[in-house]
């Protein structure tokens, strides 16, 4: 059992103009595929998806931005409660709206949405965390998640935010 403990509820919740606003990350690493013994080696990059308790696909970690707390702290706390990982946060990949089917509420009742989605740099993969249990996860290549990534705005924000972002800049001072 993990002795960290995920946040529950929606007492604490932010809504602006009818949106509950929701931070999360896209996860990411660089893993090794082969060295030459000289000290060159050839990396790969790949984002962490985890499954949804909600049905099939996978997705990233997300959830309530609450009223104690930056979007950006929101975004590394949900990574830690639901993917168990920590790292830096490097980038803004940008803000997407969608309808949620299962999260209307007295101060959104349309089930609005608004996240605020940003890069982080996995630095620790936690052995438990709060949400282990019902939780799994995948590493996975940019493409691979393309296919299997449940939500279309998430799909969204890896295309047109995240890849746009890493493809159009240098990363080496990540590796």
């Amino acid at each position: 059992m993990s002795e960290l403990v995920a946040r529950t509820g929606r007492h604490q919740q932010r809504y602006e103009d009818g949106y509950r606003l929701i931070a999360g990350c896209i996860p990411f690493r660089y893993r090794i595929v082969k060295e030459d013994g000289v000290g060159t080696s050839e990396k790969i990059l790949e984002v962490l998806m985890i499954n949804s308790t909600g049905g099939p696909g996978l997705l990233f970690p997300k959830g309530g931005w609450e009223n104690d707390e930056t979007a950006e702290e929101a975004a590394v706390r949900e990574a830690m409660e639901e993917a168990g990982v920590r790292g830096n946060l490097v980038h803004f990949v940008g803000s997407y709206a969608f309808k949620s089917k299962t999260l209307q509420d007295e101060y959104s009742p349309e089930g609005l949405c608004r996240a605020s989605m940003y890069a982080l740099h996995v630095k620790e993969e936690m052995e438990s965390w709060p949400e282990k249990s019902h939780r799994e996860r995948s590493w996975v290549t940019i493409p691979e998640a393309m296919e299997c990534c449940r939500h279309a705005w998430m799909r969204e924000a890896l295309q047109t935010g995240f890849s746009k972002w890493w493809y159009a800049h240098d990363h080496s001072y990540l590796a």
